[in-house]
């Protein structure tokens, strides 16, 4: 069974995958990308990194793969909307990939192994499928190391109810400064670590995240898990949800949440 996944696929989860681009999410592979370069893209979800990643490889195969059906199922509506001929999308397994050995060029993970019981063997089953010269690039956040303002108590809360409820699923939410570590525990030979961050602080951008975490808090598989596992209760995530809607409307408002990223090979 895949590992369970802290924020199941609601709306309001959906809606931040698909804010995701290649440039915003991936931006330290893109130099190591051209034309007729073969991508498998790991934890895909909706695919809007993955249809990104395409362009830039066309002609190269690209195939997405996430654990939910659900999601495949909605990317792959996607890809054909847009006509994207050269992208596949499958139900794969990150622990045992339907890949042969040294099939792809660049196998990419995008806030992925945070969510994985086993990072280091999913990043060992990532180097069995990407070809000798070949790289694995995965980025992750560190919730850890978010900073915002205001300081608002229910951020606070919020912050100390997530960690709990992440790692009462499965996985590390401060997966980002791991990343080095894990790969170099899975084998790889050359490990090249960088960071970028997201950083929301337009009016624009605090109603999006804002609101969306609003939602998020109360309705999506983190709440039920919040709740399930005893960490806080419906109060707790009213608190939060309220706080979120604070953040947003609050002038000075930002937030930043640090990344980090590796290219692995050999």
């Amino acid at each position: 069974m895949p590992d369970a996944y802290t924020h199941g696929h609601h709306e309001s989860v959906l809606r931040s995958h698909r804010w995701r681009t290649a440039e915003n999410s991936a931006a330290y592979l893109l130099p190591l990308l051209t034309p007729g370069t073969s991508v498998l893209d790991v934890g895909a979800g909706p695919g809007t990194i993955t249809l990104d990643l395409a362009a830039r490889v066309a002609p190269g195969a690209v195939r997405g793969v996430d654990a939910s059906p659900d999601v495949v199922a909605q990317a792959e509506a996607d890809r054909a909307a847009a006509g994207a001929s050269t992208v596949s999308y499958a139900v794969d397994d990150a622990y045992a990939l339907d890949s042969a050995d040294d099939e792809w060029d660049v196998v990419h993970a995008h806030q992925v192994l945070q969510h994985l019981a086993r990072p280091v063997d999913a990043l060992r089953e990532f180097r069995r499928v990407v070809t000798p010269e070949g790289v694995v690039a995965a980025r992750d956040v560190d919730y850890e190391g978010v900073i915002w303002w205001p300081r608002l108590p229910g951020l606070d809360e919020w912050l100390e109810v997530y960690l709990a409820a992440h790692r009462a699923t499965s996985g590390e939410p401060a997966a980002g400064r791991r990343l080095k570590a894990w790969a170099q525990e899975a084998g790889f030979a050359d490990v090249r670590a960088s960071a970028s961050v997201w950083l929301y602080e337009s009016p624009a951008e605090r109603a999006w995240w804002g609101g969306m975490w609003a939602d998020r808090a109360l309705q999506s598989a983190f709440a039920d898990v919040v709740v399930g596992q005893g960490i806080a209760d419906r109060a707790a995530l009213e608190r939060i949800s309220a706080a979120w809607r604070e953040w947003a409307v609050a002038e000075d408002g930002w937030i930043l949440l640090p990344h980090g990223e590796i290219l692995a090979r050999g």
